[in-house]
């Protein structure tokens, strides 16, 4: 065909088509592409907004939004919600009145102290009596406490950024990050030996830096530019913090019968924008473990990162299995496992503020830094989200470790080990209760299928003990530390007499939170839950 036939038949067609639109209207012809585009966009982000809640929740959001239109209706929530909150503080007006709002004229000075040691004795009286948050035997004022206090203060002005002059807390944060990878595997040829990484404040900022750090790791060698992972629903909820931090679809999946982690439906959620999964040892609401040689292979056949939170468990789980304990492999001496993160100042007795993110070799972790050359104050680069760090608890983890040694964490060990099992064997033996899977570490959860287990933990709380709250399914759980070695059979006692409190006179106590946490557990709407803790952290803090 030449190329007059061409044009012919594209005249014709015009023609044609000019014939067929002619009937409608012009302002009909530009309203309809664009009507039609809208749709198009809704029904899109309708779509997306089901496939990440469910049809149900969708529903059900979309129900309360549309209620709160109603005049009226969201004064008198908002009413309510603000009734729920003050009785979450414990009173029906705000912890911070009285509080400074601006320096005095004139410093306290030395005195400054004396005020600080009466502030202190307002906090409650925690020893032996708290779920996990303090690791440490014994009080402030000796032992362990003592030395680590006295390591901080030593180098309190002190500060990694400036490598250059504090080269004593480098050296200390390389060390306590070495001896940790030890721990965990660097030692064994399966590791790779190139096993590398950095402290950070806390287990939620080493769980933040290995997911940044999943994220840029994929983009650069998989092209993932609309990232994905997989958790289980007992995975830690710093994940979530991480999912909104750096833009990542998040995908929360059900454990097993057994509460860990369902490898199958882990594997049902992957695509091609999956960057990570995670794994726990353990996990912190049951203490039990997740199995990470599965995930590993799982992870390696999907060439994708696999994460496993041992900021509970690193400095426990190493010396259990050389006591004779049965744990399941969980370390880097399993392939397919990229990072670890473990916290120092749980179980490693270290002061707070110290835990260790680490990397299966350097290739990865270079993707956790940050490097700045345009910067008109000089070329700068940081390996976490802090700038500025404290070297003080550098130093204190670096005492922690080295002044009580293998030999000291196999004996804290063999305690607080011991410790959890007499306290689950306890738990077991009241009638009314029930343990929740088969605990793997120091962590007792339990619950209750013939009374509230939130009212027998408002009774608990009573008589002095502060233990965890859980949902799904609704229980409490103890989190066993060197604290309680000496007080388990005070806590099976209070425990037993508070079944029984509870079994006898049913029904919330006056200043209880029973009825808050059973009434959460029960809310459809998770948005209206996830109002209640936002109000009641802004007037907290």
């Amino acid at each position: 065909m030449d190329l007059e036939a061409i044009l012919a038949s594209m005249n014709q067609l015009r023609a044609s088509a000019n014939s067929f639109l002619s009937q409608y209207e012009p302002l009909a012809l530009i309203s309809i592409p664009i009507f039609t585009l809208l749709f198009a966009r809704i029904v899109h982000s309708i779509s997306r907004l089901v496939s990440d809640k469910g049809l149900k929740s969708t529903i059900l959001d979309f129900f309360m939004a549309s209620l709160k239109l109603v005049p009226g209706v969201k004064k008198y929530i908002d009413a309510e919600k603000q009734k729920v909150v003050n009785k979450l503080q414990g009173s029906g007006k705000s912890k911070r009145e009285g509080w400074r709002t601006e320096l005095s004229m004139t410093g306290l000075g030395a005195d400054v102290i004396n005020k600080m040691k009466d502030e202190k004795q307002k906090d409650v009286p925690w020893q032996g009596k708290c779920s996990g948050t303090v690791y440490i035997a014994g009080n402030e004022h000796e032992g362990h406490f003592s030395l680590i206090n006295e390591a901080c203060s030593m180098f309190a002005h002190t500060n990694p950024l400036h490598q250059d002059v504090f080269q004593s807390v480098v050296k200390f944060e390389a060390e306590v990050v070495a001896m940790t990878a030890a721990l965990l595997g660097s030692k064994e040829k399966s590791s790779g030996g190139q096993i590398c990484g950095n402290m950070t404040s806390g287990g939620t900022e080493s769980i933040l830096m290995a997911v940044k750090t999943s994220r840029d790791y994929m983009k650069i060698n998989k092209g993932i530019t609309c990232p994905e992972m997989i958790i289980p629903v007992s995975a830690h909820s710093a994940y979530d913090k991480a999912a909104q931090y750096f833009k990542i679809k998040l995908w929360r999946v059900p454990v097993g019968p057994d509460f860990r982690a369902d490898v199958k439906a882990i594997k049902r959620h992957i695509n091609r924008n999956t960057i990570l999964i995670v794994g726990s040892a353990p996990g912190f609401p049951h203490g039990i473990i997740d199995p990470i040689e599965e995930m590993g292979e799982l992870a390696s056949t999907n060439g994708i990162c696999l994460h496993v939170d041992l900021c509970l468990g690193g400095f426990v789980l190493p010396f259990a299995r050389k006591l004779g304990y049965p744990v399941p492999p969980f370390d880097f001496s399993v392939d397919g496992v990229t990072s670890i993160s473990v916290d120092v100042h749980k179980y490693g007795l270290a002061p707070k503020g110290t835990s260790v993110v680490l990397y299966r070799n350097h290739e990865l972790r270079k993707n956790q830094f940050v490097a700045v050359t345009e910067w008109s104050g000089g070329l700068y680069v940081s390996p976490t989200i802090a700038g500025s760090r404290p070297g003080g608890l550098v130093a204190g983890a670096w005492a922690a470790m080295m002044s009580l040694g293998l030999e000291g964490y196999l004996e804290n060990t063999r305690k607080i080990m011991e410790a959890s099992k007499r306290i689950e064997k306890g738990v077991r033996q009241i009638p009314e209760l029930f343990v929740v899977g088969r605990p793997d570490m120091t962590i007792v959860a339990f619950g209750s299928n013939v009374l509230d287990i939130f009212e027998v933990n408002d009774i608990m709380s009573s008589k002095g003990w502060h233990l965890n709250a859980l949902q799904r399914p609704n229980s409490i759980h103890i989190c066993v530390t060197l604290q309680h070695v000496t007080v388990t059979e005070d806590f099976l006692k209070d425990l037993t007499d508070s079944v029984q409190t509870v079994k006898a006179n049913p029904g919330p106590i006056n200043g209880g939170l029973a009825p808050i946490y059973g009434a959460a557990g029960k809310m459809p709407d998770r948005g209206m839950v996830q109002d209640l803790l936002v109000d009641f952290m802004d007037t907290s803090c």
